[in-house]
């Protein structure tokens, strides 16, 4: 019985130090909850669940074949197209490769780029200044990249110009010598704006450009993507990937959407 009561003392006094003396949350179990979200291992020798930090994967292996003629073409070719449906991982495996050329030293930057277009809905005048404006359009490149880099040496990337995410209108003028160029959800830009976006290319550069032409939300007629796509891919350095509802990586639903819609 004393030796109960000693435990149950010991261990009210770590809940007072943990908690502070006049908080009213307490312990429910000794062992922590165990939660889905977290990659934690169990120390059969302590008893105890201890968090492991999380791990970035440096290299990506294609799901399909078509995922793999992407992978080769940008290692072969300066600049590649990757259009088709949606849930393919076109934007990842542009992404990754990326990452992966920055950390190999084949380039100096990365610079991602994608339209501000609405999908179908105004959003009004966004408070905040030109990057917090631009913020909800640029979300999914910044998810993609926190997916392949910790968020704290993303943060240091950006901060020192090493990577760039930033909207079409910023590009013209520009010449992109050692960058690695992504250009995304490119169905939604003009002839005009294709034309100006790759011939920012540069010495030492790759380009991707990515998008399904089936999902454009400018007016019909207006996304030049499928005109370039078919003028360009005949060169000899110019290859484009055509992905299909086969070649989902998504929920298998998607798949069955993409026909149904």
């Amino acid at each position: 019985m004393a030796k109960r009561t000693a435990r149950r003392a010991a261990r009210r006094m770590q809940e007072l130090v943990h908690y502070g003396e006049d908080s009213n949350v307490r312990r429910l179990f000794d062992e922590p909850q165990w939660s889905p979200l977290d990659d934690n291992k169990y120390d059969r020798q302590n008893q105890s669940r201890g968090q492991s930090d999380q791990k970035y994967r440096k290299n990506i292996r294609a799901q399909n074949d078509s995922q793999q003629k992407m992978l080769d073409a940008i290692d072969e070719v300066p600049l590649v197209f990757a259009c088709g449906a949606a849930g393919t991982g076109k934007t990842y495996l542009a992404i990754a490769k990326a990452v992966e050329a920055l950390d190999s030293g084949a380039v100096r930057r990365i610079i991602l780029s994608r339209p501000a277009v609405e999908a179908g809905e105004s959003l009004g005048f966004l408070p905040g200044d030109m990057e917090e404006k631009l913020s909800p359009y640029l979300r999914p490149l910044y998810d993609a990249l926190c997916d392949r880099i910790s968020s704290k040496r993303l943060k240091a990337l950006m901060a020192e110009g090493v990577i760039e995410i930033a909207p079409i209108a910023y590009m013209r003028g520009r010449t992109l010598n050692n960058a690695y160029i992504v250009i995304d959800e490119a169905q939604n830009c003009t002839y005009g704006q294709l034309k100006m976006l790759l011939t920012r290319l540069g010495w030492n550069s790759s380009m991707v450009v990515t998008g399904d032409p089936a999902q454009s939300d400018l007016l019909p007629g207006m996304s030049g993507l499928s005109d370039v796509v078919n003028k360009l891919e005949a060169l000899d350095n110019v290859r484009a990937i055509r992905f299909t509802r086969e070649d989902v990586v998504r929920h298998p639903l998607v798949a069955e959407m993409i026909d149904a819609l």
